[in-house]
């Protein structure tokens, strides 16, 4: 169902804080436009957290409009159980492909709570659905197991970087699900994530999610592309010119991980507004650092096609 790069839009809003849909639907055909396998509408990226139900039905709506079945087109849910079921029915509603659960209210539960969870928003819709092991939604063997056995859920995304359990999750999913079939997949979902692909792809990850796409599309592309061929000199230059510096501004400041990325949907033409509060928008001084980063990165793209003309 997935593969290539996934595309996490950003969720533009106009400068009264409202979303603003005439640039959500831009950004959302440019974004399509240029290739990705896949469209994550109203997540991480895309301020989910900031959303009423409202807003994200006609998010989604929108979003599947414009795509027009190019791709597939998954959304959001989480928070609350009663929430988390509300935005899964209303992601069926308005014709999303599937669901990424993200996680629960921020409090502490065992392995099994969290396995009943995503059973219960499950129940909620026949939309297949990626659970997300991330901050306090944290599975371990026996609960993956569990919710992989799920009929309509068909993934893993993992935002933790512990190589060591998501790694057991990988074999001993596999081997509950061998013989039955069902294809299940597991993805990098890390911020930045490009970062540690190397290291995903050792254990089995090969799908990731990239928020450069959402602003630099061509950079994106250009390194899954060099991971996939084996062109090392390029990857190496793409993480030491473009994403490694991109990751240490992000960790600048809590939410940039958000924020900057849709700075960067601003400055390549999508007016993509301000982020909701508890997010703060990046300083002057840092917009201009992140403008630096992605000149860059288009240099070290530029320089590689320079070298495949001589060659």
């Amino acid at each position: 169902m997935l593969d290539g790069v996934l595309f996490f839009p950003v969720t533009p809003f106009d400068h009264d804080g409202e979303v603003d849909y005439d640039r959500l639907v831009e950004h959302i055909e440019r974004g399509v436009a240029a290739g990705p396998g896949g469209v994550f509408v109203a997540c991480g990226t895309g301020e989910f957290h900031a959303l009423g139900l409202a807003e994200f039905g006609e998010i989604v709506r929108r979003t599947v409009e414009t795509v027009a079945g190019r791709v597939p087109v998954f959304a959001g849910a989480g928070g609350s159980l009663v929430q988390a079921k509300e935005f899964a029915v209303s992601a069926k509603v308005n014709g999303a492909d599937g669901i990424l659960l993200l996680p629960p209210y921020l409090v502490t539960m065992p392995a099994a709570g969290l396995a009943e969870y995503t059973r219960a928003v499950a129940a909620a819709t026949d939309l297949p659905l990626i659970v997300y092991n991330r901050g306090n939604a944290v599975f371990d063997e026996v609960s993956a197991v569990t919710v992989a056995k799920l009929p309509t859920v068909i993934g893993f995304k993992d935002g933790t970087g512990d190589l060591d359990n998501v790694a057991r999750i990988v074999i001993a999913v596999k081997k509950s699900l061998a013989g039955t079939g069902k294809e299940f997949l597991f993805f990098n979902g890390l911020p930045t994530a490009e970062i540690t692909q190397q290291a995903y792809r050792a254990i089995g990850v090969t799908l990731y999610s990239s928020a450069t796409f959402a602003f630099a599309p061509e950079i994106a592309l250009a390194f899954y592309n060099s991971l996939e061929s084996g062109n090392d000199e390029l990857t190496e230059a793409l993480l030491r010119d473009f994403f490694h510096p991109l990751v240490r501004l992000r960790n600048k400041v809590p939410g940039y991980a958000v924020s900057l990325v849709k700075h960067g949907v601003t400055v390549e033409g999508i007016d993509a507004g301000p982020v909701r509060a508890p997010l703060v928008a990046p300083t002057p001084e840092h917009q201009a650092e992140l403008e630096q980063i992605i000149a860059a990165g288009r240099a070290v793209l530029a320089g590689s096609l320079a070298v495949n003309a001589t060659a």
